[in-house]
């Protein structure tokens, strides 16, 4: 059985021509109905798959150009929405020390105004003390030399002209006072 086998050796292995030749014609039968019907379809559905591919790939293309074109747009406007706030935050800073200089000036017209008036009142006062004071000195200075001179001195003219010398005695010796 071994001797028979190999003396056949490789032709056990290669079909007979009919064989060959009728797996042949079944394979281009095959491949022609193959290539008639299945290809065109497959071709159908690979044009597609193409064509959706690169409509998406446009589709992208344009979308990043969009979003690239908003994030110019974002940027201008971010950048001028910086400058107006800065220039909104000079234009308050130039208003606050505007209204601080107002209000200071205000205040130092209205601190002057109440020394005014401060000053005034008290040169009424000091006059209506002095005037106040006088008579009530002519008083003490006429009931004084009334009793010096053992005398009341009753006439009103008698008492104001001793008054007045008395107090111009006083004025004089004063501004001695004042000038030493």
């Amino acid at each position: 059985m071994y001797a028979l086998a190999a003396g056949k050796g490789i032709k056990l292995f290669i079909p007979p021509i009919y064989d060959i030749f009728w797996s042949l014609v079944i394979l281009v039968i095959l491949a022609v109905f193959f290539y008639k019907f299945f290809m065109p379809k497959f071709q159908a559905i690979f044009d597609e798959r193409s064509s959706k591919i690169e409509g998406n790939i446009q589709k992208a293309a344009k979308a990043r150009e969009d979003a690239d074109q908003a994030r110019k747009q974002y940027q201008d406007q971010l950048s001028k929405a910086r400058v107006e706030a800065s220039q909104i935050r000079d234009d308050a800073r130039a208003e606050a020390s505007r209204i601080v200089a107002d209000a200071r000036t205000r205040a130092e017209t209205e601190a002057n105004q109440i020394t005014e008036n401060a000053q005034r009142s008290l040169k009424s006062q000091q006059q209506q003390a002095l005037v106040s004071l006088k008579g009530e000195v002519g008083t003490l200075a006429t009931a004084l030399a009334g009793k010096i001179l053992g005398s009341q001195l009753q006439d009103d003219a008698v008492q104001s002209s001793m008054i007045d010398s008395i107090i111009s005695d006083q004025g004089g010796q004063s501004s001695d006072k004042r000038q030493a």
